[in-house]
């Protein structure tokens, strides 16, 4: 027989693909998700989520609910977390308490009760900018942008003006926390890691870029990228994006992720690292705006530019991969167009409330889009 796996926020997106892709390999699942109406409108059991997984609805921070999922479980998925860099910069405390709180929550229960390794889903985003380079070849390894350069330009720029190259990013890379969101993820990391090395259990954190595919909770404005475009397309509206549209960024489907999940339980030399994961290729936002929407046959919606930046927002990050391929045996497998044509098929069978021009007028009266 397979392990006990456990997978907080095992009801999300990522989560049921993780659970499936267990389930596939002999796996028993258990999943403890609260269901919150920003991700779940209807309040019930996802209907794809496998049947076979068992469902315990509750609060990553009640320690009585978390003890009862934690029973009898020898690995753990730790997925359970408030998501949104934007959202964060204002929802401070909730952020704050979900993440960080409830990953305390469960770590307090698995000292009582140790498996033999838990998987933490980290994010690209504790990085900061990425990695950049001069046009004379030398590494930034710090870059901090400010507001919108003098010449309107978004590009970090070198101690003379010049725009700074982006480059993959490794692990190395020292953290630039910029967000709530980017601290509670390094935190949830550093829990992780630090806390089941004392307690004689294994780690490995994930730390993962922007995920999309069917599934995807449409009309949450705060969920990936493609999701919130997919929303505004299908509701005829044209995708906004923001700065220029030129930030580039690297997409995951997330049956790559939910592989590279089953991968990090497994792999014995994976113990106590954290790893890249995305799909090792990059584009532009206004690019993939306009696939997703010539995609989803409205190639005539031009993405709407806003030139305004959100607080907490990265210019430029792309993964290093080399070490996830060397340690898990990670590859994405999935080709962007091909899974871009599956995600519009599952959108057209969706009913999606455009909530992003709302969410923004958030941001907006809050100061933090700039």
């Amino acid at each position: 027989m397979g392990d006990t796996v456990l997978i907080t926020g095992g009801a999300g997106f990522v989560g049921r693909h993780v659970a499936s892709a267990l389930l596939a390999q002999g796996h028993r699942v258990r999943a403890l998700d609260a269901l919150i109406e920003q991700v779940h409108p209807t309040g019930v059991r996802p209907p794809d989520l496998d049947s076979e997984v068992e469902l315990l609805v509750g609060d990553i921070r009640d320690e009585t609910m978390v003890r009862r999922a934690v029973a009898g479980v020898d690995k753990v998925v730790h997925l359970a977390a408030e998501v949104g860099v934007g959202q964060s910069m204002y929802a401070v405390d909730r952020y704050t308490s979900v993440n960080d709180y409830g990953t305390a929550v469960l770590f307090q229960q698995l000292i009582d009760h140790p498996v033999q390794r838990v998987v933490v889903a980290s994010s690209m985003s504790i990085y900061g900018e990425g990695l950049y380079r001069t046009v004379d070849g030398d590494l930034m390894q710090d870059v901090v942008r400010g507001r919108r350069n003098v010449d309107g330009s978004w590009d970090p720029m070198d101690a003379q003006g010049r725009a700074l190259i982006p480059v993959p990013t490794p692990e190395t890379k020292t953290p630039t926390l910029k967000s709530v969101y980017a601290i509670n993820k390094y935190v949830q990391e550093l829990l992780t890691l630090t806390l089941t090395a004392q307690y004689g259990m294994e780690a490995v954190a994930l730390r993962l870029w922007n995920i999309y595919g069917p599934g995807q909770a449409l009309s949450n404005p705060y969920t990936g990228v493609l999701a919130i475009f997919a929303s505004r397309i299908a509701n005829g509206h044209p995708p906004m994006v923001f700065e220029d549209g030129r930030q580039r960024r690297d997409f995951v489907h997330v049956s790559d992720v939910a592989r590279a999940f089953l991968l990090a339980l497994d792999s014995p030399a994976a113990n106590g690292e954290a790893f890249n994961i995305g799909s090792g290729e990059d584009r532009s936002v206004e690019q993939v705006a306009r696939l997703q929407a010539a995609s989803m046959g409205r190639a005539d919606l031009e993405p709407l530019i806003t030139q305004q930046a959100r607080a907490g927002d990265i210019r430029h990050n792309i993964p290093d991969l080399t070490k996830a391929r060397t340690v898990l045996g990670y590859a994405a497998r999935q080709d962007f167009s091909e899974r871009l044509a599956e995600l519009a098929e599952w959108v057209a069978r969706q009913e999606a409330e455009d909530r992003v021009v709302e969410a923004r007028q958030e941001l907006e009266m809050r100061g933090l889009v700039l």
